[in-house]
Order: structure tokens, then C-alpha cells, then sequence
């Protein structure tokens, strides 16, 4: 047929005005993402203005400071700077437990949805799906007042006798895991119910036929299939609470701040530093970058196989 390319097997119909069919995506694309990721870039290499503000003068100064201490005056042996990197570790391992426990239960929460009846599913998703139409800093702020020292969670277990005074929660690591989880517990949820949707259940009976126990049929059968699902669930958490900072800021405090919370911190008031706050920013992003770019290489070179 003339209307078909025997090499793809796609129609060229439209090739020709293929460009501009796609203008408006790559316009907004660079418009509304590259052009904000450059600006920031841009930034990270200029220097404070004493009183706030920037001074168009480009060094490495923010960069410098984020990786090596200098002293209060920058006149003494430059040592690591330790403070920044174990805030990074901080939010590393924040966000991967938080990953971690938006699995354990996402996982069974999308597999209890894409077995119920089709007529059902949209109810249990609208509930999965509601809370997440009230603003995150409205919802972060109930949480905050639900765990607080004389809140409901508390006053609830000292009324029934678990506990004779109220649990300390506010302001620890445990509130900052809680706002994390609780903020993206649906990302997880959601691309795991789409590819556990999609799983043929006829490959459990198969596997049931032949004597198989639950446990080796879910890691060796179901979990290859829904993998991508899982995956893509683990990325949209761990990636948006490495540098969230509203669970930090409102539930965890100074002694608790994440990535998210140093750079928010530094474009904050007028004596903020802008390019020490983009430089940090880069960082961030340079790391995501890294490994989403493993990942990417890695699941091509098993698709080869």
C-alpha cells in the first residue's frame, strides 16, 4: 500500500508535517522545563550580592562551597564539608524507605484493586485517588496536627490504655518518613495497578497445576511480568521525596532537614544565596539524572537479551 512504510509498518501520511504536529509539545517542553533547568544552571555559577540578590561575575564559589569548608573567612585548608553531604545522605535514605514502605504496601493495595470486579475498580481507585484532590501543604499541615503531643493520635492511645503519656512524634525522622509516605503512597499505587491489570492470571493456575507455592509463583512469575510497573512506582516516589521539602519543614524541623528544605532555604527572604541554592539544586538533579540514566542502560541491555 502507498500509504505505509513497509520498514515500520506506520503510516507516512502525515510525515511531512510531522515537525509541526510536534511543535507545540517541544515548545512547551522547552519553554516550561529546559529553559527553567538553564536559568538554574545560569545561576549556580554567579555570586552573591552581599545584600541579597546576584552579582553577574561567574565563578565556582557555590559549588566550592558546597564540597569543601574553607573556614569563616576561606583563608584555611580547605576540608570536606561534611554538613551538605549528610544532608544528602539524610534525604537518600529518606526517600528509599519511603520508596520501601510505599511498596510493601502498594503492592498488595493495586493487586486488591486489579482483582476485584471490573465494576468496582473505579470505586476503590476514586478512594485511593480522593484524598490527593486537597492542596499537599493543607495535608501536610492535618498530618502535622494529628501527631502532634496533644493531638488525636495521641490522646486516642492514651484513652484506650497503650500508653500513659503522650508519644513524642513531631519534629523527628519518623514524622518526616510519615508525610513522605503518606504524600506518595499513590504514585506507587497507580502504576502498579496498571501492569498488575494487564497480568494474565492463567499463569497462576498454570503454575498452581504444577505445585508451585504462592511465594515462588509471586517471585518468579508474577513479579518479572509487573516489574516495569514497580519500577516506574519506586521512580515517581523516591525521585519527588529526595527533594521534597514541605514533610521536612513542617513535621521534621531544623534537625531533620532534607535536600528539598537547603535548597528551599536559600531562595527564601532577601538575604537568601540564589547561586549556592541553584548549585545545590544541580547537584540534585545531576544525581537523578545519573541514576535514572543507569537505570535506562540497564533495562535496555536486558531488553537486548
Amino acid at each position: 500500500m502507498a500509504g505505509l512504510v513497509p520498514s515500520s509498518g506506520k503510516s507516512a501520511a502525515f510525515a511531512p508535517a510531522r515537525i509541526w504536529l510536534m511543535l507545540p509539545s517541544w515548545a512547551s517542553i522547552g519553554f516550561f522545563l529546559l529553559l527553567p533547568v538553564l536559568l538554574m544552571l545560569v545561576y549556580s555559577f554567579l555570586t552573591k550580592e552581599f545584600r541579597g540578590g546576584v552579582v553577574w561575575e561567574f565563578s565556582l564559589s557555590s559549588y566550592d562551597r558546597f564540597f569543601l569548608d574553607r573556614g569563616l573567612f576561606g583563608d584555611e585548608p580547605p576540608q570536606i564539608e561534611w554538613t551538605y553531604i549528610a544532608i544528602f545522605w539524610r534525604s537518600a535514605w529518606q526517600a528509599g524507605l519511603a520508596t520501601i514502605l510505599c511498596l510493601i504496601v502498594g503492592f498488595p493495595t493495586a493487586w486488591f484493586i486489579a482483582t476485584r470486579p471490573s465494576h468496582t475498580r473505579s470505586l476503590w481507585l476514586f478512594l485511593i485517588t480522593i484524598p490527593y484532590w486537597v492542596n499537599l501543604l493543607i495535608r501536610t499541615v492535618s498530618m502535622k496536627f494529628l501527631i502532634r503531643d496533644n493531638g488525636p493520635l495521641n490522646e486516642w492511645l492514651m484513652a484506650i490504655g497503650l500508653i500513659d503519656a503522650p508519644i513524642t512524634m513531631i519534629n523527628t525522622n519518623f514524622a518526616v518518613q510519615l508525610g513522605l509516605f503518606y504524600s506518595y503512597l499513590p504514585f506507587m499505587v497507580l502504576p502498579i495497578y496498571a501492569a498488575v491489570e494487564r497480568y494474565n492470571f492463567a499463569l497462576n493456575e498454570a503454575a498452581a497445576d504444577l505445585y508451585a507455592p504462592k511465594w515462588r509463583v509471586l517471585w518468579l512469575i508474577v513479579l518479572p511480568v509487573v516489574r516495569p510497573g514497580v519500577i516506574a512506582g519506586c521512580i515517581l516516589v523516591f525521585v519527588p521525596s529526595l527533594g521534597a521539602f514541605l514533610a521536612p519543614d513542617l513535621l521534621g524541623g531544623a534537625k531533620n532537614w532534607m535536600i528539598g528544605s537547603l535548597i528551599e532555604d536559600q531562595f527564601k527572604g532577601a538575604a537568601g544565596n540564589w547561586p549556592f541554592g541553584a548549585a545545590v539544586a544541580m547537584v540534585l538533579l545531576s544525581i537523578v539524572l545519573v541514576v535514572l540514566f543507569i537505570y535506562a542502560r540497564s533495562h535496555a541491555r536486558a531488553s537486548e537479551q
